[in-house]
């Protein structure tokens, strides 16, 4: 199922990456918003949402990232570069992250930097969406959100226009051995 992902999102002009354990995931992490040039000042702040990634981690190599912020605000995160969050599931056939985006700062963070980056539990992966709605459970979820690629739009003038609404870069992170956020 993990190729077929990977190659729908791609197709839609996401980034898939796949890790083992979370500490590769960090490596990866802070090399990313180091290369991006992540720092403390509007424009290039990094904020990261609360989730369960954090607390398998050691998160000091993130804090040590200056402008990296775990507090999200409205204003940090539309002055941030890179957002990054926990999604809980990704559906094979289509490409699609599925968010659990009852928290505020999940949605800050995942729609309004340049960069999204999306960290997700390989065990959070099902094949479609007849699969993910079986187990869901709507009384639980008060804001569910779909992420399919970059933020993107044609109704200027029928011309395909990224990052309008939404982040111009979708990056997202698989991880083997991180329990879901569901």
């Amino acid at each position: 199922m993990f190729n077929q992902f990977k190659t729908r999102a791609e197709g839609v002009s996401a980034e898939v990456h796949r890790f083992s354990t979370p500490a590769e995931a960090l490596d990866f992490l802070v090399g990313f918003v180091r290369a991006e040039g992540v720092a403390d000042q509007p424009g290039q702040y990094g904020v990261f949402a609360d989730c369960p990634f954090l607390a398998a981690v050691d998160r000091q190599q993130l804090e040590a990232v200056a402008g990296m912020s775990f507090a999200v605000t409205r204003e940090q995160a539309a002055g941030a570069k890179v957002g990054i969050s926990q999604l809980d599931w990704a559906l094979a056939d289509t490409g699609t992250l599925v968010q659990d985006a009852t928290a505020v700062d999940k949605r800050l963070v995942s729609t309004l930097p340049t960069i999204h980056v999306a960290l997700i539990a390989t065990s959070g992966l099902r094949a479609d969406m007849p699969a993910w709605l079986a187990e869901i459970k709507p009384e639980s979820a008060n804001y569910i959100a779909m992420i399919t690629g970059p933020s993107r739009t044609a109704d200027i003038e029928r011309v395909l226009t990224i990052g309008v609404h939404g982040p111009e870069r979708l990056v997202i992170v698989f991880i083997d051995q991180l329990g879901g956020a569901h």
